[in-house]
């Protein structure tokens, strides 16, 4: 029996749904789905397998202008997404006209390798404002199949999957075949306490913030995680922590709960606030939370 394996990644502007189709096609959340932009920071490998395939998909961070070093590195993760692409994911909402780079378009545009453009959120639009988005974007990505989906509603997600499938070229796994993911389980540590910093804070502050796991210690039936949250300043440890640590609490609870249904064990999670000054513009730092790909 023939077997197709191939990468397939997933890029676009910020807050479009990139990770919700992932998760959907791989059936875990391996990627921080919230409302707030700019949530993805790295590249997260997301793996389905079935007998005969095996599809790699890219979650990357949302396309914009960096304003500082994360960013620039973020971006980085990106232009990556390009090069070692089988198919790409080119996905907008219904009411985008444009993606926030024009030299990233122009790769689309000009992309050797097919192209799925996936024009998502299409139950927040009339069947008119369909028609139209449909029209303008065949019309600017000429080279693209285009795909009206709802990755929330799982609405036509077995459609393009199945279409992922056909484009495939035949080739062995890249990863075992029981695996979910290439990232290590302190990253979805990481992630789940940042997720639940990003739905309960304002402003600069979710996004000052890095979570690191100092300790994963499994047995059989419990994990014992110690995570350090790191702000760039003073002021900022005050807010995450709360009156009376109230904040930091709320939190941890969350966050526990969410790690146990990943997990499939009690989880007893501890976490610290440090001060880190000025860690996303320092390069030392950024190599260090595997930001910088250099």
């Amino acid at each position: 029996m023939s077997h197709k394996a191939g990468f397939v990644n997933i890029i676009g502007n910020p807050n479009v749904g990139k990770s919700t189709l992932m998760n959907a096609f791989v059936g875990e959340r391996l990627s921080i789905i919230t409302s707030k932009a700019q949530t993805t920071r790295h590249r997260i490998l997301g793996i389905v397998n079935g007998e005969d395939f095996q599809v790699v998909l890219s979650d990357t961070p949302g396309i914009i202008k960096p304003a500082y070093e994360l960013q620039a590195n973020m971006m980085d993760f990106v232009k990556s997404a390009f090069e070692d692409a089988d198919v790409l994911i080119y996905m907008v909402e219904t009411g985008e006209k444009e993606l926030k780079d024009e030299a990233f378009f122009k790769k689309i545009v000009n992309a050797k390798i097919p192209v799925l453009l996936l024009l998502n959120k299409i139950d927040k639009s009339s069947q008119e404002q369909l028609e139209e988005q449909v029209a303008l974007w065949k019309e600017k990505v000429p080279n693209a199949e285009l795909y009206p989906i709802s990755a929330l509603e799982n609405f036509n997600v077995k459609e393009v999957f199945d279409r992922i499938l056909e484009l495939l070229p035949e080739s062995p796994p890249y990863y075992p075949k029981d695996a979910l993911t290439d990232k290590p389980e302190r990253f979805f540590v990481n992630e789940t306490i940042r997720e639940k910093i990003l739905l309960h804070y304002d402003k600069e502050i979710p996004y000052a913030v890095e979570i690191e796991t100092e300790q994963f210690i499994e047995d059989d039936d419990i994990i014992r995680i110690s995570a350090l949250i790191m702000v760039e300043r003073e002021t900022q440890k005050g807010i995450i922590i709360g009156h009376k640590g109230a904040a930091l609490k709320k939190v941890g609870i969350e966050a526990r709960t969410d790690l146990e249904k990943f997990f499939g064990k009690k989880i007893h999670l501890q976490m610290f606030v440090k001060v880190n000054k000025n860690w996303r513009s320092n390069s030392y730092q950024l190599r260090r939370f595997g930001y910088d790909q250099k």
